[in-house]
This record gives structure tokens, C-alpha cells and sequence, in this order.
């Protein structure tokens, strides 16, 4: 067990400058394991202990690595596919930690999967009681009305049971297909083509575009990046959260 001093753990971690971390500290912003830490000379563990400032988890492991993908249609959330089709490694080679995904996306589905080694944080984040939000945009066939949206959030009946939207919006309806964005918590397999086909608007092409506090903004399909120092600190706010 190797303790170091508070502001160089913060500093190291790319908080801030030391200096900058020794006025957070003294400023009652830093806590340590849920508790405000306002002594200088504080010492702790990156490799056990919690540490957040306002409130905003702070990764102290430098072992851990989290990545954002674009996972293109056509490819299976898996790291080895047994039957032989096109899956996760290719986008993992530059980093040499084994990464794994954080829940899945059917093959058909693209948008954004995060990959990690930090075992702890999939299990919280890909289990369906945690309950993480997501945003999902669906183009479906036919003009899908104002009533549909507020049936989908309302709630459907599929077979495992009744379902709802978090949210529904209906962002375009040309021709004889639409577009809409629904945000869900639940990790029920398929839920949004099932939903969709459901109330009558079979879905031909699905995206997630956001994945609690993340958002696959302009990465490109198939493109994989790692975190930014905000991100990291959002996810694993969420995930202790959830702890």
C-alpha cells in the first residue's frame, strides 16, 4: 500500500497544477472516501481510495483505461465472436490493456459502446438495475403520429412485460419513414426495435447517440477514442453513484 500526498495524487491525475490542488484542498472542494479532506499534509492510496473534487469522481488509477466507440452496423459486441464474424478487437489494437464492452449492441445497431478494464465500473454500469440512461435515434418506416409518441411514453406491453420511454421525441417525418429519439434506462435486449415494431413503425436503422453523461458527438463509425479528463470524471461519478 503506497500512500502519496493529496495534491500530488490530484496533480498527477491531471486535476490541476500542485498549487492549484493545494487551494482546492484547503478550499474544502477535495473529499477522500465521501469525507472533506482540508489538511496539507493528507496522504492516500490511488489504488484504494475514492477521491472526488465538487463533487466530480477523479480517476487516481492509471491502469485504467476507458474508450469511447463508434461501433459501426455489422459488427457483434463481443471480443471473440465464435461464429467467425466481425467483432470488437479491431478497434482495440492501440491500446495494449485488454479492454472489454460495457453492455451490448446487436449487431444491426451502431453508435456509441464503451470499452474498459475497469471491471468494477462495467458491472455497475452495464447492469440493468443501475438503471443508465440512454439515447437512441431510430429511423422507422411510415409517418409516426404525436398519439404514437405519447403511447411509447406512456408505455407498451411487449411479451417480458410493460415498457416506457424515459422520453420520445419526433425529430422528422418525411415521406414514408421518421426519425425519433427515444431515451430509455432499461437494458432489455432489443428494446427499441421492439418497442417500435409495437406500435406499428418497424425501425430500419438505430443509433445510440448518448450514454449516461457521454454523448458520441462527431466520432466517426468504426472510429474509437479514449475518454477526455471530464469524461472520465462524469462515468465515474456515475458509476459510485450507483455503488
Amino acid at each position: 500500500m503506497t500512500q502519496e500526498r493529496l495534491q500530488k495524487v490530484l496533480a498527477n491525475a491531471g486535476v490541476a497544477s500542485r498549487r492549484v490542488c493545494e487551494q482546492y484542498i484547503v478550499a474544502g472542494r477535495v473529499r477522500v472516501n465521501g469525507v472533506v479532506v482540508t489538511e496539507l499534509g493528507s496522504r492516500v492510496d490511488p489504488e484504494v481510495d475514492l477521491v472526488d473534487v465538487d463533487g466530480t469522481a477523479v480517476q487516481l488509477d492509471a491502469t485504467k483505461r476507458y474508450v469511447m466507440l463508434n461501433k459501426p452496423t455489422g459488427v457483434v459486441s463481443s471480443m471473440k465472436d465464435e461464429q467467425g464474424r466481425p467483432d470488437l478487437r479491431r478497434f482495440t489494437r492501440e491500446w495494449p490493456e485488454r479492454l472489454y464492452n460495457v453492455g451490448r449492441l446487436d449487431a444491426q445497431t451502431s453508435g456509441l459502446l464503451v470499452l474498459t478494464n475497469d471491471g468494477e465500473l462495467a458491472h455497475v454500469l452495464a447492469h440493468p438495475s443501475f438503471g443508465v440512461t440512454k439515447v437512441y435515434i431510430a429511423k422507422v418506416s411510415g409517418r409516426v403520429t404525436p398519439q404514437t409518441i405519447a403511447r411509447l411514453t406512456k408505455g407498451v406491453e411487449l411479451e417480458d412485460g410493460p415498457i416506457a420511454a424515459d422520453r420520445a421525441r419526433l425529430l422528422d417525418a418525411r415521406g414514408d419513414s421518421s426519425l425519433v429519439e427515444l431515451t430509455l434506462h432499461s437494458g432489455r435486449n432489443r428494446i427499441v426495435r421492439r418497442m417500435m415494431a409495437e406500435v406499428g413503425h418497424p425501425v430500419v436503422e438505430l443509433v445510440r447517440r448518448s450514454f449516461g453523461p457521454l454523448h458520441l458527438g462527431t466520432l466517426p463509425a468504426g472510429r474509437a477514442r479514449e475518454l477526455t479528463t471530464v469524461e472520465r470524471g462524469a462515468l465515474l461519478t456515475l458509476a459510485r453513484s450507483k455503488q
